[in-house]
């Protein structure tokens, strides 16, 4: 979209706030979506019915392409909820994952079948199999990285490969089960942590999300799935302590710090993957020879390179 562009069709309502102009009227304040990125507007002298209590659903708007401080932004002039006999595709509305989803999900259950210590194993298949379809579809974040349909399974497989293959590297020092069984379980009650749109993308956190967060709520999940197979308590123990270590330092969410030569390698393989991640979404929007934006959670611009 250039300035001055006329613009009319469906898109994500990916946020919303209400205000109230200095002259004292209303209006919606948005950031509206769709599968190739997403931009603020405006819809002035507005009181509803669309909503901040409408964020993840779809709209229809018709408006203009204006620039205010150096950034695109819509004007527009009127909006509406998708009604049910309009007509759009949401993968036009939805980004997803480039990968082929079922192939990567049969991959990350066959490294799961891999996994030579049975206990490890069933361990990882039980938990696995409690949160199942979710686990295939949902975002691995809000946004950051990974935060698009699939990506927590896209994530949790090019982590796995990782883990993999330094678990044969680091052979004398590194429990390939155990690295292996926690790599797959890392972030599987981000499943539990958050609350998605009808369109999948995740919109807020839940109850539990909030107040235990994703590595405490997994640890329970692997606690649950020990005591019913019977694991023995060191095993269920290491495997709890890598999911709640894997953040690193408390600074960045981690329950504790990791204290085994396996949680030390989870916390690297999970840092180095979402980081190669930011990288990947951020040079998709930058042409050849220039520097992105700074981006917060790199603290840093990116340049891409001829």
């Amino acid at each position: 979209m250039t300035v001055g562009d006329r613009v009319e069709g469906f898109y994500l309502l990916r946020n919303a706030l209400s205000k109230q102009a200095a002259s004292g009227k209303p209006f919606l304040s948005v950031e509206l979506a769709d599968a190739t990125g997403s931009m603020e507007g405006k819809v002035w002298d507005y009181s509803g019915p669309v909503s901040p209590a409408d964020i993840g659903a779809v709209v229809k708007i018709r408006g203009s392409v204006s620039e205010f401080r150096g950034a695109l932004q819509l004007s527009i002039e009127r909006i509406r909820l998708a009604a049910e006999g309009d007509s759009y595709n949401v993968a036009d509305l939805v980004p997803t994952a480039p990968l082929d989803a079922d192939a990567a999900w049969a991959e990350l259950r066959t490294m799961a079948e891999s996994i030579t210590d049975g206990d490890y194993r069933a361990l990882c298949l039980k938990v696995l199999e409690t949160y199942g379809e979710r686990f295939r579809t949902i975002p691995a974040a809000k946004s950051v990285h990974h935060g698009f349909l699939n990506g927590l399974l896209m994530h949790t497989l090019f982590m796995a490969r990782t883990a993999d293959y330094l678990a044969g590297l680091y052979a004398a020092v590194v429990d390939r089960s155990l690295l292996l069984a926690g790599t797959i379980l890392h972030d599987v009650c981000k499943c539990e942590e958050f609350t998605t749109s009808p369109l999948g993308l995740v919109t807020s956190y839940s109850l539990r999300g909030q107040l235990m967060g994703h590595l405490v709520l997994g640890s329970q999940a692997v606690a649950k799935a020990a005591e019913a197979l019977g694991t023995p308590e060191e095993k269920a123990v290491l495997l709890q302590h890598l999911l709640l270590s894997h953040h690193g330092e408390p600074e960045f969410g981690a329950a504790v710090r990791p204290i085994c030569a396996e949680s030390e390698l989870l916390s690297c393989i999970d840092t180095m993957d979402s980081r190669m991640e930011i990288y990947r979404e951020t040079l998709e929007e930058i042409p050849a020879g220039t520097f992105s934006r700074r981006i917060f959670s790199l603290e840093h611009p990116v340049y891409r390179h001829n």
